[in-house]
């Protein structure tokens, strides 16, 4: 990948839109789509993963209800990320009638991600010492300011390490954005959250797809790019 793909990594690659001829083609408006993805998808699943991991941590206790609920979340981590854009489908794009948007896009990628974030998060809870619970109650404060102001900034390192990884799944993921998106030909830049989109992926696919050479160089080039998104994603996990 790194030999057909290298010649053709420049500035005009990263700063042009697809196009017919695969000498003219770049990457703008799937890299583009691809933030929006991760924005929205951060926005969603980072606050709702991090407070039910609280509540199944710090406030709901022991008993049946929390093993259900812990099972269909470790469940829902092992889904095929297929049925969820089949689920994006059938809830955002007809039932709310967000149609193929980005919006769709980001919830439906932030469905996907959201039981890996609550699972990543409920660990670095965990891992916080106990003593340090006790210590805080022993001073007079609440439960609550006891997870806002002592077990949440102890684990939220762990919390940010796990959201990162779980962020870097969700843009490389293509399966549920093919049945959002559809395979389309999107040659402009999404100016709201209810434009059409691509994303990296399905451009590496598109271009991959087409019997000319020029293309599957070109399908290497943006492989490079999307691998170079991902290293830096995990570089900053490893860092945190």
């Amino acid at each position: 990948v790194a030999i057909r793909g290298l010649p053709h990594l420049d500035r005009d690659f990263l700063t042009s839109f697809p196009s017919r001829r695969a000498g003219s083609s770049g990457v703008l408006s799937a890299l583009v789509g691809t933030a929006y993805v991760a924005v929205i998808t951060a926005v969603v699943a980072f606050p709702l993963g991090v407070a039910t991991a609280i509540y199944l941590e710090e406030h709901m206790g022991t008993g049946p209800l929390k093993w259900i609920v812990e099972t269909n979340i470790g469940n829902l981590a092992g889904v095929p990320s297929i049925i969820y854009g089949l689920l994006g489908l059938a809830v955002f794009v007809r039932g709310l009638e967000l149609g193929r948007s980005v919006l769709a896009g980001g919830l439906t990628v932030a469905l996907l991600v959201l039981p890996i974030v609550i699972i990543n998060a409920q660990e670095a809870i965990r891992a916080v010492p106990v003593g340090l619970r006790h210590a805080s109650y022993a001073l007079g404060a609440t439960r609550w300011e006891t997870t806002w102001h002592h077990v949440l900034p102890a684990a939220m390192p762990g919390i940010l390490t796990g959201t990162i990884l779980a962020l870097s799944r969700a843009i490389g993921e293509a399966a549920p954005i093919v049945l959002i998106s559809s395979i389309a030909f999107i040659a402009f830049v999404p100016e709201g959250l209810g434009d059409p989109f691509t994303v990296l992926p399905i451009q590496i696919f598109i271009w991959a797809s087409k019997p000319q050479a020029e293309f599957h160089e070109i399908a290497a080039t943006a492989i490079l790019v999307l691998l170079a998104l991902l290293l830096t994603m995990n570089a900053g996990a490893v860092y945190l």
